[in-house]
């Protein structure tokens, strides 16, 4: 199978460059040998979105209606709602900077650098240099679509484009991000503000909204417990009469379903800025793997300070659930970063079963005349095992894509039999070891004995493997037009001598653990072809 080489690529872009390197990358591409048929079934979800999916559900199930809240905040909108407290709660945000677009001369000296790139400058292409870098600082070019601009401009290939911004025009490079007012949301409160403002008069009430989505914490560092973006269900009432106490209940209407049964439910004593003093309230679920509770829950009725700000005229009630936190309950997990980030910080096991799922035939035919050929060939080898040698059967006698063909199975050596002890061998996976064994013999072995009882059998044997890989050579040979094939498989001394692949995954997830791949033995399986054109004049 072919690879990139990563360290080789590398050391070419340092002695070579990375534009030199980059022009011929598409040539270190590995070539496709073909159509490969990729066995793909349904995918695997992430727990945590499963979870965000079944609390949408629920709330539409409660009555409440989905909405997509801002992201990006302005600093003011904190100040509106938090009042005095605002730059506590702005120090847990993060800012937004953007890179100012430059004002950039073209210098006779400048103009020198451009012509020795090879770009003889005419006052035409001076000029369109000008005009392009004024577009891209009034923000009529994008970012991502200067060198492309500019590539048009002056009649220049796309590479010598980015060799004339990045050699030229060091102020790109020199730029510094300047900060704005702006913020991501660290609390899915801020933006109900604004939804509400703008619905108000839109919508009879009760207006009754939720909203799933993420917030950004400048926490100091990640840990068990703290992600700096995680995700908020996150949902406001607003009526005539807004009770608190509905708070308990569309927490419990929530987790309930979920399979949670033991709350608690705290009223805070300092109450946040943005809700009404003594109206903020903590819900608590508890974790069993844990064997403690965990804040999950935060509910309460919105200062009318801050709703006057936005002129909202009725009271609202907003009820917020980490989702992160309600899933480490729920998967029994104790880390938050294994949880949402297993790529990362989950240490790799797999089963037997999924071993077994990454075990394979590596080479199988590809035309109804292959897949009955090596039907063919395993029947006959079977039925004939025990038939001693010399000897050659004939196990097909047909057309392969328009072509005469005749499949042999033989044996030359003297006294041998048609097949070896090996080639029977069936693969089981038994606690993270592959094993090739027969389907009898060798009980003395405690690992054999074992593997046959409670191991996982993928089906698959060696003399699958080599009539699987002589009918795809023959199918090879058709297409080359080959007079003659052989295929000829003596003593097996791991895997891929009988046309087996074990996935790189398992491979090095056995190797890790000090596992054992045995997959070898006496198989000797001689299979030959003689083609010959369907029409003998031709």
């Amino acid at each position: 199978m072919a690879r990139l080489n990563p360290n080789e690529i590398l050391r070419q872009v340092e002695a070579e460059g990375f534009e030199r390197v980059w022009k011929r990358s598409a040539e270190l591409l590995p070539k496709p040998s073909g159509r490969r048929e990729r066995r793909i079934g349904r995918g695997e979800s992430h727990p945590l979105y499963d979870l965000i999916q079944r609390l949408r559900e629920l709330f539409l199930e409660m009555g409440f209606t989905e909405v997509s809240n801002p992201i990006i905040i302005d600093e003011n909108e904190v100040y509106k709602q938090y009042g005095p407290e605002a730059p506590i709660i702005l120090d847990r945000c993060y800012y937004l900077a953007t890179l100012p677009r430059p004002d950039i001369g073209l210098s006779k000296a400048k103009r020198r650098e451009i012509e020795k790139l090879g770009v003889k400058l005419t006052d035409k292409r001076v000029t369109a240099i000008r005009r392009t870098l004024r577009s891209y600082k009034r923000g009529e070019i994008e970012p991502d679509d200067l060198i492309e601009a500019l590539s048009k401009a002056l009649g220049i290939p796309d590479t010598t484009a980015m060799l004339i911004v990045s050699r030229v025009f060091p102020e790109f490079a020199s730029l510094r991000p300047e900060p704005t007012t702006q913020t991501l949301r660290s609390h899915m409160t801020t933006p109900w503000f604004l939804t509400l403002q703008a619905l108000q008069y839109k919508v009879d009430l009760p207006l009754r909204l939720f909203s799933i989505g993420v917030r950004f914490r400048r926490e100091q560092r990640e840990d068990p417990t703290h992600l700096r973006v995680h995700h908020s269900a996150s949902c406001v009432v607003m009526d005539e009469e807004v009770d608190v106490e509905e708070g308990e209940e569309i927490t419990r209407n929530l987790l309930e379903p979920l399979g949670f049964e033991r709350f608690r439910f705290v009223r805070k004593d300092v109450t946040s800025k943005y809700y009404a003093p003594g109206m903020e309230y903590e819900g608590y679920i508890y974790h069993p793997t844990m064997d403690r509770w965990i804040e999950v829950v935060n509910y309460g009725l919105y200062s009318p300070i801050a709703l006057a700000r936005y002129g909202i005229e009725y009271p609202v009630l907003n009820v917020g659930v980490g989702v992160e936190r309600v899933a480490l309950a729920l998967y029994r997990e104790d880390d938050v970063r294994r949880l949402v980030y297993p790529q990362f910080y989950a240490e790799l096991t797999l089963s037997d079963e999924e071993i077994a799922r990454m075990v394979r035939i590596e080479v199988e035919p590809e035309t109804p005349e292959g897949s009955m050929i090596k039907r063919r060939i395993i029947e006959e080898a079977i039925r004939n095992a025990d038939k001693v040698g010399p000897c050659e059967l004939l196990v097909y006698d047909g057309e392969v894509m328009g072509r005469k063909v005749r499949v042999y199975l033989y044996e030359r050596d003297e006294g041998a039999k048609l097949i070896g002890a090996a080639a029977m061998n069936k693969i089981y996976i038994y606690k993270g070891n592959v094993l090739g064994i027969p389907e009898d013999g060798m009980e003395d072995l405690e690992l054999v004995r074992e593997a046959r009882r409670r191991g996982v059998q993928t089906g698959i044997r060696f003399i699958d493997g080599v009539a699987s890989l002589a009918a795809r050579r023959i199918e090879e040979a058709v297409r080359s037009g080959k007079r003659r094939i052989n295929v000829r498989v003596r003593i097996a001394k791991r895997p891929r001598d009988v046309n087996i692949e074990i996935g790189e995954v398992a491979r090095r997830y056995i190797t890790s653990r000090k596992g054992r791949i045995e997959v070898s033995g006496p198989v000797f399986m001689g299979v030959r072809a003689e083609i010959e054109s369907l029409n003998p004049r031709s």
